[in-house]
């Protein structure tokens, strides 16, 4: 599936045991005894001073995006940081800007807890848990593409918008000395919160791809940590445009899981592109969607389409057709998912046919 680069403003997480790694790594420094974590000006914690503010905000059991566990590799656990928190670290520099700097943005990974600490982050990553899966469904879809399905037992939920993501805890395997997690937009319906589905797309020398295509099995506990993103569906009477390459389908079949599941008469088109026929997946279900929903429309094409596929469909690039068949997009809203030169160029050519930059939503991944 996709592995997706998120802003850590919006959305992520991080699990026990790593956190316990992380725990006991930065309490080597030294204890600088208890310390005041206030966190959006009214929630308050007692916690021992000397570790991360990134494990810190661990054992409150509070997750936000973290892909390097804690070494200052991935930047992705922004934080805003009011009071407390010491010097800005040369660590920071590479991944922190200038403009953010001011607004007292830091890794929290990087930043200490040896003072009181006052910090600002999203509502939503109150209601980021750690889960333990089951997988039930392992099922290739691609040369490439694995569609699997994970269970949560009967006592346990999730509650996720359509369009956003989890983290997938890969553990340590042949191929892989160390935890690291990665991100992967859930493909399910919301209304089901005992289970989730995910695209995953092999990539060579993919830590967690490889541990899902190459060891992963079914009957096997996955550890998940989630729902994080700000992208998602929202609703308007705004026509849509979607648009996705491969793996990144999968938020955009949660949006129209959602939409079948409100009975919506929003009008939607879906431009999904690949390569040759072999990378063309799900395409029953989306004719299914297609037939329950009056004004949706999916629109499939192949940039290198092969003799054997007998293709008939439309050739070309997602920015093709929208070339093709938009002329103006000024009351229209754009769902977007895919690699950063296929945003990119669609969101330019959004924008060149009037559509407003506030309603372009888009995940983009490597």
């Amino acid at each position: 599936m996709n592995e997706i680069i998120i802003s850590v403003l919006s959305v992520s997480g991080i699990s026990g045991a790593l956190a316990l790694l992380l725990s006991i790594a930065n309490k080597t420094i030294g204890n600088y005894g208890e310390m005041t974590l206030i966190i959006n000006d009214e929630k308050e914690y007692k916690v021992d001073g000397g570790s991360s503010l990134l494990s810190t905000l661990v054992d409150e059991e509070i997750f936000i995006p973290s892909a390097c566990g804690g070494k200052g590799s991935c930047g992705y656990c922004k934080v805003e940081v009011l009071e407390g928190g010491g010097q800005f670290l040369p660590t920071e520099a590479g991944y922190v800007t200038p403009v953010e700097q001011k607004k007292g943005i830091r890794l929290a990974c990087q930043c200490k807890v040896k003072e009181n600490i006052k910090i600002k982050i999203p509502e939503e990553l109150f209601n980021v848990r750690q889960y333990d899966y089951k997988v039930d469904m392992l099922k290739l879809l691609t040369p490439t593409i694995m569609h699997v399905g994970l269970t949560l037992p009967e006592e346990n939920e999730i509650n996720f918008k359509p369009g956003q993501y989890i983290q997938i805890l890969t553990p340590v395997y042949k191929e892989n000395d160390e935890e690291v997690y990665r991100a992967y937009s859930v493909a399910s319906n919301p209304v089901d919160k005992h289970k989730v589905e995910l695209f995953l797309g092999y990539m060579q020398d993919g830590k967690c791809s490889t541990y899902i295509h190459k060891y992963l099995k079914e009957g096997d506990k996955l550890t998940v940590v989630g729902p994080f993103g700000d992208f998602h569906y929202h609703e308007s009477d705004r026509e849509i445009v979607m648009a996705a390459i491969g793996t990144g389908m999968a938020p955009i079949m949660s949006i129209l899981k959602h939409m079948v599941e409100i009975k919506s008469e929003r009008k939607a088109t879906f431009y999904f592109g690949a390569r040759t026929g072999e990378d063309l997946f799900m395409m029953d279900e989306l004719r299914e969607i297609e037939a329950k929903l009056p004004n949706f429309t999916f629109m499939p094409c192949l940039s290198r389409p092969r003799p054997e596929d007998n293709w008939t469909g439309e050739k070309g690039r997602v920015t093709d057709l929208i070339e093709k068949y938009i002329t103006d997009a000024s009351n229209m809203e754009a769902y977007l998912c895919g690699s950063p030169v296929m945003i990119d160029g669609v969101v330019d050519l959004l924008r060149q046919k009037k559509m407003a930059e506030e309603h372009i939503y888009y995940d983009k991944f490597e």
